[in-house]
């Protein structure tokens, strides 16, 4: 790295974790000042947790210290105080760590041309959590920007888990030329020690959590330094704190950590972490990425880790050294995530990583960007699409498209230029822009960044400390004298104020918070390796006796799905007809497909009830029983039942608000005033509305609907699975329950039960009774 450095070359660093990338990244900025010491901005650090710059700051402080360099670094994030930032952009440090949101920011300043003149070298961190989303939609402009203001800029990405390094070096380029960026692979490092903990050598039919492994995974904390135990969700790590709590008999140290717990709730933890105060920490993907604590000696991942480089990622923060393995644990939920587990194990032993899907920039993010431009200052439109086209997510971009995005910002569209706060650009020239009006530079401030949370309500005790925040779609949910699990507490509701709940502590059982938002769905190598599972008994030897009697009792009762085929199977069950379809195209997918589905089964007259998925499959369920399925999974479902769903949901609005949002039509925040949740929500709904009326073609409905297909249905998997089904589906009627069935009836039960410890006790009855009819030959 440092010898690319001296040639002036960009490169990308691919290295297991644990090798040292960071430094490696900082190496040959650390060598340029110690050699050549000077003032302004040397080098930009760019990661995708405000955690990890943080994180990194600590660990880079102290060598510089060691070594007394005359060289300052600071972070610069969305929590960092507003005097600093200001004297950050006044006198800035040589190297400063900051976020995709917070560069795009500063670019928007007038000064941001001084500010970037003496710039050297930024480097990606973590560049596999970028690339592929909004983030490094907005990330690829701003870099295409700085390339502008400084066209000998290097840039340097760092990763540990990449399976594709050239897409990564074309998206990393400037003008995606894969060739000016060079490749450097670090030292395998050693093999990690994975195993997968069964307690008791039984597997749940149901559910996905792990929570059955509490007193277990308990037990493995008494006997390590430091336990991080990573949880899909956030309502499930708070799940998991309680269980583990309950089982702590020593009361040893443990905390918790997701990304809705306040600033200084999270802050304290990591803290306590650093200083070696914890024995366990439960989290979410809010420490997936580059969190280094140097004593966690096990990691454990409580329900299926949905793809070998998430798994190896977490994996990873155990035993940080290249020399030494990283211990690793799963806790499958239930026998299918059994398989799932199972198979992540095995890609990893044969480093196999998740595959890497690109797509096209979003017009929302692009429309973002062009305004921040306007803020620092006039620009000439051919000279801008010039340097957009620079960044590969939009190197595609065609003129007529940029000219809709142009239009979109400096009138709203059609529908909307009879209304002045939807113009924000004026061409005061031939090809010649500059924003309308100081307010919109403002307002653009507030308001920009590209991750649109669900609006959230405050929790708080009485005295003003702020707990962390909880989605308001749950908070509406709540009345004063209620209990729910947050911040690894049981807490009282005891007022509502404005947009804030106030609680105080309790010692009660208490429900948890959940919250909306798109599931993890098995990535498509991991359902490969699960469907040659299913389909060749050589490997069962391996499986649990418990997985294996389910199998083969499979086996005999009905038929085990083959890779190339779509297994439905359709039974009766105290008095309801069921038909479940094992697809295993993930969650989503499955979500989207059930909706579709059940309206198909309305119109055959079928009278279906409803319907559940999970990652491996979805059964419906209706008063009449479905004698073919195959009417019911034909192609051109997409075409009409699709369509006309999407638009009738709230699906596609829900994904306007967030593209009104991000592009700027629809304000989150005013001067010294936040909108609610609900007056966002309202202002976007209007705005759809009339957009569907009078202009169906508007930039943003068509940014939404991109937004809907792809990424909130994963269109090409359930595309894929009505493709297969029309071709290859098999179809066994079976005269009662099978055992690959009862995983996703057990879900049925669940949703038909209120949550609490009497409906969990209630579903193990309900579970042990179905596998009884269903194991029995």
């Amino acid at each position: 790295m440092l010898e690319l450095a001296r040639r002036g070359r960009s490169g990308l660093l691919v290295a297991a974790t644990g090798a040292g990338k960071t430094l490696a990244g900082f190496l040959p900025t650390i060598c340029d000042l110690a050699e050549r010491p000077s003032e302004g901005l040397h080098t930009l650090y760019v990661s995708p947790l405000k955690a990890l710059a943080v994180d990194v700051q600590r660990n880079l402080i102290g060598p510089i210290e060691e070594m007394a360099l005359p060289i300052r670094v600071e972070t610069r994030t969305g929590d960092t105080p507003s005097d600093r930032k200001a004297r950050q952009r006044a006198r800035p440090p040589q190297i400063l760590l900051t976020t995709p949101e917070s560069l795009s920011l500063l670019l928007s300043y007038p000064d941001s041309a001084t500010l970037f003149e003496n710039l050297t070298t930024i480097v990606v961190d973590e560049i596999h959590a970028f690339a592929k989303e909004k983030r490094g939609d907005l990330l690829s402009l701003s870099l295409s920007r700085l390339q502008a203001l400084r066209p000998e800029l290097r840039r340097v990405g760092l990763s540990a888990t990449i399976s594709d390094p050239d897409a990564y070096r074309s998206w990393l380029a400037p003008d995606a030329d894969i060739d000016a960026v060079d490749l450097v692979t670090g030292e395998p490092g050693a093999d990690p020690d994975l195993s997968i903990l069964i307690p008791e050598n039984r597997i749940p039919w149901g559910g996905h959590s792990g929570r059955h492994a509490a007193r277990e995974v308990m037990r493995l904390i008494e006997r390590h330094r430091t336990t991080l135990v990573f949880c899909n969700t956030r309502s499930l790590a708070e799940l998991i704190f309680q269980e583990l709590w309950t089982a702590n008999d020593d009361a040893l140290p443990i905390g918790v950590h997701h990304g809705s717990l306040s600033l200084e709730a999270r802050r304290k933890v990591e803290a306590a972490m650093a200083a070696g105060k914890l024995r366990a920490l439960v989290c979410t993907a809010s420490l997936d990425l580059g969190i280094d604590w140097g004593d966690v000696d096990l990691v454990v991942q409580m329900g299926a880790p949905k793809g070998s480089s998430r798994l190896l990622q977490r994996i990873g923060r155990a035993n940080h050294r290249l020399d030494e393995p990283s211990r690793g644990m799963i806790v499958p939920g239930n026998r299918f995530e059994y398989l799932e587990a199972r198979a992540a194990l095995d890609a990893v032993e044969a480093r196999e990583l998740d595959p890497e899907i690109f797509r096209p920039g979003t017009l929302d993010v692009l429309a973002q960007h062009i305004l921040g431009v306007a803020c620092a200052g006039p620009f000439d439109e051919k000279v801008l699409l010039d340097e957009v086209r620079g960044a590969a997510p939009y190197a595609a971009l065609t003129e007529e498209v940029w000219r809709r995005v142009l239009d979109y910002i400096a009138t709203g569209g059609y529908s909307l230029r009879a209304y002045d706060k939807f113009k924000r650009l004026t061409e005061f020239a031939p090809g010649q822009w500059r924003v309308t009006k100081p307010a919109v530079v403002a307002q653009h401030r507030l308001n920009a960044g590209v991750i649109v949370d669900n609006p959230m309500m405050d929790v708080r005790f009485l005295n003003g400390r702020t707990l962390g925040r909880v989605e308001e779609g749950f908070g509406s949910t709540l009345s004063v004298g209620d209990h729910i699990f947050f911040a690894g507490l049981s807490l009282e509701v005891t007022r509502f104020q404005d947009t804030d709940i106030v609680v105080r502590a309790s010692s009660k059982q208490a429900r948890l918070v959940t919250y909306g938002g798109q599931r993890m769905s098995m990535s498509t190598h991991l359902a490969d390796r699960v469907r040659a599972f299913l389909a060749d008994n050589r490997d069962w030897h391996r499986f649990p006796d418990d997985v294996r009697e389910w199998l083969e009792i499979q086996a005999k009762r009905s038929i085990l799905p083959q890779p190339d085929h779509l297994l439905v199977e359709t039974f009766p069950f105290e008095g309801r007809h069921y038909m479940v379809a094992y697809s295993f195209e993930g969650w989503n997918a499955h979500q989207s497909l059930g909706m579709l589905i059940t309206r198909r089964m309305e119109t055959a007259g079928l009278k279906p009830l409803g319907f559940v998925a999970n990652d491996y499959g979805l059964a419906a369920y209706s008063l009449e029983p479905v004698t073919d399925p195959r009417p019911l999974f034909s192609a051109d479902i997409l075409e009409h039942e699709f369509v006309e769903w999407v638009e009738q949901s709230h699906l596609l609005k829900r994904a306007f608000r967030e593209v009104a949002v991000i592009g700027g039509l629809v304000e989150r925040q005013h001067p010294g005033k936040r909108k609610s949740g609900k007056q966002v929500s309202f202002s976007t709904d209007l705005i759809y509305d009339v957009l569907r009326k009078y202009e169906p073609e508007h930039l943003l409905l068509r940014a939404a609907w991109d937004d809907a297909r792809g990424r909130m249905t994963e269109l090409g998997r359930l595309a894929r699975l009505v493709e297969r089904a029309e071709a290859t589906m098999v179809h066994v009627s079976a005269e009662r329950v099978t055992p690959l069935a009862i995983p996703l009836m057990v879900v049925i039960g669940r949703e038909a039960l209120p949550p609490g410890a009497a409906a969990d006790e209630s579903l193990l009855l309900q579970a042990e009774a179905l596998a009884q009819e269903a194991m029995t030959v």
